[in-house]
C-alpha cells in the first residue's frame, strides 16, 4: 500500500498548564504512532495555558512536522478544547487523549483494531484509577451510575474522554452546537457502533489535577442537566407526594378537632412543616434556575471558542492540497 493510501489518524491532546508532562507524552505518542501502519498528526490544543506549555509544543513542532498547534484565545475549559480539536482534526479516525499521561498512549493500537472491525466509537473503560483518593473514586462511580440510569440512552460507566472516533462520528459531533457541552454524553448520544476497551488508569506523570471537588460538582450538574429532565420529573413526583401528605394531615386535623374539640396547635410542629415545605420549594426553584440558565446561554448563540493561533500539521496541509 502506498504511503498516501494509508489512513490518517489524528490524535487530539487538549492541555492547560501541563508543561511538565508534554515532552514525555510526545515521546510515548511518537513511539506508538511510528510503529503503526498509518499516517498521523498530533493536534495539541492549548486551552489558554499560562505556563510554558505552548513554547514546548512549538519546539516539538519545529522537529516534527506532524504536530499541529491550536491556541485558544483564553481558557474555555476542557470540553470546549476537545470540541475545537474535533473541528480542526483531519483524520479518518480521531483519538482524544489527556496530556497528563493517566491514559496510556500504548492503548491506541487496540482502539485502532476495533475501528478496523467497523466500530465508530471505541472508548477506554477504566478498570482501576491509580493515584486518586477514595472520595474521588467513590463520587465518580456514583455520578456515572446516576447519569447512566437517568439518561434515556446508554452512557458507559467508568469511561472518560480517552477514545477513538471514526470520521462519520466526528462529523456527527460537529453538528451539535450547544454551549453547555458534556462530551461524554455527546459521544454516547450520537449512537453508531460503540465498544469499550478495558485498561488500568495510571497516576499523573507530573503536575496537579485542575479538577477540584467544586469543579467536579459543577461538572456533574452539567452532565445531569444536559441529558435528562429527571430532576424536574423528581420535583413533580415529590410535589405530588407532599401534596397528598398535606391533604391527609389537614383531614386528620379536621377529624381530630371534631372528635376532641379545638386544641391549640403546637409551635414546633408548625415551624417544622413550614421550614420543610419552604426548603423543598427553594431546592426545586434552584433546579428550575439551572435549566433556565442553560436556556439563556443557548439563546445568545455565541461561538463556542475563539482561536488565537493555528499552525496545522504537514499531513493536514497535504490532504487539503
Amino acid at each position: 500500500m502506498l504511503r498516501d493510501e494509508l489512513p490518517l489518524i489524528s490524535v487530539i491532546v487538549p492541555f492547560f498548564n501541563e508543561e511538565d508532562g508534554l515532552v514525555r507524552l510526545h515521546e510515548r505518542l511518537n513511539a506508538v504512532l511510528l510503529a503503526l501502519p498509518v499516517r498521523s498528526e498530533i493536534l495539541y490544543v492549548d486551552d489558554g495555558s499560562t505556563d510554558d506549555g505552548r513554547r514546548i509544543v512549538e519546539q516539538l513542532r519545529s522537529q516534527d512536522p506532524r504536530i499541529a498547534l491550536l491556541c485558544l484565545s483564553r481558557n474555555f475549559g476542557k470540553e470546549i478544547a476537545m470540541t475545537a480539536g474535533l473541528d480542526h482534526a483531519a483524520g479518518d479516525a480521531v483519538v482524544i487523549i489527556d496530556a497528563d499521561l493517566q491514559d496510556p498512549p500504548e492503548l491506541i493500537p487496540q482502539l485502532l483494531e476495533k475501528w478496523r472491525e467497523g466500530y465508530d466509537v471505541v472508548y477506554a473503560t477504566r478498570m482501576e484509577r491509580e493515584g486518586e483518593t477514595w472520595l474521588k473514586k467513590a463520587s465518580a462511580s456514583a455520578f456515572y451510575r446516576v447519569i447512566h440510569h437517568a439518561a434515556n440512552f446508554d452512557i458507559p460507566r467508568d469511561t472518560g474522554d480517552f477514545r477513538l472516533l471514526s470520521r462519520r462520528a466526528v462529523d456527527a459531533l460537529k453538528r451539535l452546537p450547544e454551549q453547555h457541552r458534556f462530551m461524554k454524553g455527546l459521544f454516547a448520544w450520537i449512537g453508531f457502533r460503540q465498544i469499550g476497551v478495558p485498561y488500568h488508569r495510571e497516576p499523573r506523570h507530573a503536575g496537579a489535577t485542575k479538577w477540584n471537588y467544586w469543579k467536579l460538582w459543577n461538572f456533574a450538574l452539567e452532565g445531569i442537566t444536559s441529558f435528562t429532565t429527571a430532576p424536574l420529573r423528581l420535583a413533580s413526583y415529590l410535589g405530588g407526594v407532599i401534596a397528598l401528605l398535606a391533604f391527609a394531615y389537614g383531614l386528620w386535623i379536621v377529624i381530630d378537632t371534631l372528635v376532641h374539640g379545638n386544641q391549640v396547635p403546637g409551635y414546633p410542629s408548625l415551624m417544622a412543616v413550614v421550614l420543610f415545605l419552604g426548603g423543598i420549594q427553594l431546592i426545586f426553584i434552584g433546579i428550575l434556575g439551572e435549566y433556565l440558565g442553560r436556556m439563556f446561554d443557548e439563546s445568545k448563540r455565541r461561538p463556542l471558542y475563539l482561536v488565537a493561533d493555528y499552525h496545522p500539521s504537514s499531513q493536514s496541509l497535504s490532504d487539503k492540497a
